[in-house]
């Protein structure tokens, strides 16, 4: 899955990268310290600064949409 933003995007992918290492090689090994805080810092400042800039309303999120007669309106 792409990021929000194409901005965004490279840091999404190091931290998956990062993230996918960890996980297997290390935390399935007992070894929970968390090794891409860092990196996942700046990758959620990115995606925060993406919804802000795109104005999205995280509550809208949670609404559900599909298969409803919300589903076939243009958003107001």
């Amino acid at each position: 899955m792409n990021s929000i933003s194409p901005e965004c995007q490279e840091l999404k992918e190091k931290y998956d990268a990062c993230f996918n290492k960890w996980f297997s090689e290390k935390f399935l090994k007992g070894n929970t310290k968390d090794e891409c805080g860092a990196l996942f810092e700046v990758y959620q400042d990115c995606v925060k600064k993406a919804v802000k800039e795109h104005k999205i309303d995280l509550w809208e999120l949670e609404k559900s949409v599909l298969r409803t007669d919300k589903e076939k309106k243009d958003p107001s």
